[in-house]
């Protein structure tokens, strides 16, 4: 039976690379790969999903009730699919987060959460205690309901596929509303967002203020970068949880990890220890973050910040 992938999209039509990275994964579980879009107003999505390398068919779910991809009725169409599939895969991400509960009870199965390796159809690896250990687990479920984690599995590519398209009929709308949408507030940029940013640039409460950041800016203009920051920066109120790293934030492994003033708590880590590169700048020489750091700069961000910035703007 194929394997079913729930997709996630950016309001500029956009499938987001997280999404990617689970039909990557969900080609590890059988030989045919279905997505699902669901949403309102789904034409132009439709048409750049159903070009994802991987996937043969695209279920297409356009109502107004999945406008914002709320849990409930998100979690009632799933499940009205689920026959038909023997998995089914879910991205890490917040929406992912939340309809995945709901679909594991209405489907009576045990779900699979941040799944970061796929020994088999069975078999699974999955962090726990905030990265520091990696627990393989076997499901015995009929039916594997799993999310995955995006930054472990390799983005499939954006074109190259030529899926059918199917409209999905009968669709479960129920007039009980258990929530109601309100508001969605978006934090505008112009860097590369920071899940899926090549180099990501972080703060931590060393930065001793918002205003501080400004040098962390300046070297992100320089490198093309993401900005982020850890939960004690956040917590300090430098910056908002949009910028933050780690088991309750985001999870980012970007090719380069710039760590300036962050400590290394590991829930920290958690969210940055896939890194291809990191490198930590702090003036405690026996701060955690240095033992996961390829390279460590040891002395005063007011002073190393600078020059590091003049060194980028001479290359």
């Amino acid at each position: 039976m194929a394997v079913l992938v729930l997709l996630s999209y950016e309001k500029g039509d956009k499938i987001r690379p997280i999404s990617r990275s689970a039909i990557t994964a969900a080609g590890l579980l059988g030989t045919e790969v279905h997505a699902l879009l669901v949403g309102e107003g789904l034409d132009i999505l439709s048409q750049k999903a159903a070009q994802l390398h991987g996937v043969s068919k695209l279920l297409v779910a356009d109502h107004a009730a999945y406008a914002h991809m709320q849990a409930e009725p998100v979690a009632d169409l799933v499940a009205s699919l689920a026959g038909a599939y023997d998995s089914i895969v879910a991205p890490a991400n917040a929406e992912g987060k939340d309809i995945l509960p709901r679909l594991a009870g209405l489907l009576d199965v045990q779900p699979i959460s941040d799944v970061v390796e796929i020994i088999d159809s069975e078999t699974f690896v999955r962090p726990i205690y905030a990265g520091s250990i990696l627990s393989t687990v076997k499901s015995k479920d009929a039916k594997k309901l799993l999310s995955v984690r995006g930054t472990t599995f390799e983005a499939t590519a954006e074109t190259g596929g030529n899926a059918a398209v199917e409209k999905v009929e009968n669709l479960p709308i129920s007039d009980k509303q258990l929530s109601v949408f309100k508001e969605l507030k978006l934090s505008q940029s112009d860097r590369p967002e920071l899940e899926g940013a090549r180099v990501v640039v972080s703060g931590g409460r060393g930065m001793q203020s918002s205003e501080n950041f400004v040098l962390l800016e300046k070297i992100a203009d320089q490198l093309d970068a993401a900005i982020g920051a850890s939960r004690a920066a956040v917590d300090a109120g430098f910056v908002s949880n949009d910028y933050q790293v780690g088991q309750t934030g985001k999870i980012v492994a970007p090719e380069l990890y710039i760590a300036v003033a962050i400590s290394g708590a590991i829930q920290h880590l958690a969210g940055m220890k896939d890194s291809k590169i990191v490198v930590a700048i702090n003036k405690d020489p026996e701060a955690p973050i240095f033992k996961v750091s390829d390279y460590g700069i040891v002395g005063d961000l007011f002073e190393i910040l600078p020059q590091l910035e003049a060194a980028l703007k001479a290359r």
